[in-house]
């Protein structure tokens, strides 16, 4: 049995859908960012990172959006969340999700964490003023030159259309109207229709 530990309003939402999508047996623990629980001794046994996701398998915890949604493709192949028997292929999925993982959601973060990255008031206001800008340019670089329609990797759907979802659903509380993005929002729209999609939102949004 896997258990996701994940909290409302992040990243791990990808995640829990990809598990909805896989028809993988799985539990689900609701971590409250609000009230501290990601820094519980119990949680940072889990997870020393102190953050969501985090996925426990018979062989360990997984961390990393990338990584947990890869293992779940591969623990579920039968689901075809990834083009497991071509090597180039995988490996572009995992490129646009180390993108989404290492840019996008940095670049959102800066706007509710900025003091990760600076104590001085003055600068985290600075950061934070700078995310509409950053995140549009995301988008802009995705639409332009990796969405390839229907879905991110073309005519399959695979795990880089959970975590595109994901980083979409934010734009509005980041400045940046989602209108401006065709594909985005076409995409983020027709997202809204799978059941999988509607389960999961249905635990985050709880």
């Amino acid at each position: 049995m896997l258990t996701l530990y994940y909290a409302p309003g992040t990243c791990a939402l990808a995640s829990l859908i990809a598990l909805e999508e896989s028809g993988l047996a799985f539990e689900k623990k609701k971590i409250s960012l609000r009230d501290g629980e990601q820094r519980s001794p119990d949680y940072l046994k889990i997870n020393p990172k102190g953050r969501v996701p985090a996925l426990v398998t018979d062989y360990g915890v997984l961390t990393e959006t990338p990584a947990i949604l890869a293992y779940i493709a591969q623990s579920a192949p039968a689901a075809k969340l990834a083009p497991l028997d071509d090597p180039f292929e995988f490996a572009r999925l995992q490129s646009f999700n180390s993108y989404i993982c290492s840019t996008v959601h940095v670049n959102h973060a800066h706007r509710p964490r900025g003091s990760r990255w600076a104590d001085e008031p003055a600068a985290i206001e600075a950061m934070k003023a700078k995310v509409p800008e950053n995140m549009a340019d995301c988008f802009t670089l995705i639409e332009q030159t990796m969405f390839e329609g229907p879905w991110v990797m073309g005519e399959a759907y695979s795990l880089a259309d959970p975590y595109l979802f994901v980083m979409t659903d934010w734009l509005p509380s980041d400045g940046v109207d989602p209108a401006r993005f065709e594909k985005a929002s076409d995409h983020h729209a027709r997202m809204l229709l799978r059941p999988a999609v509607q389960r999961a939102l249905a635990y985050d949004r709880a």
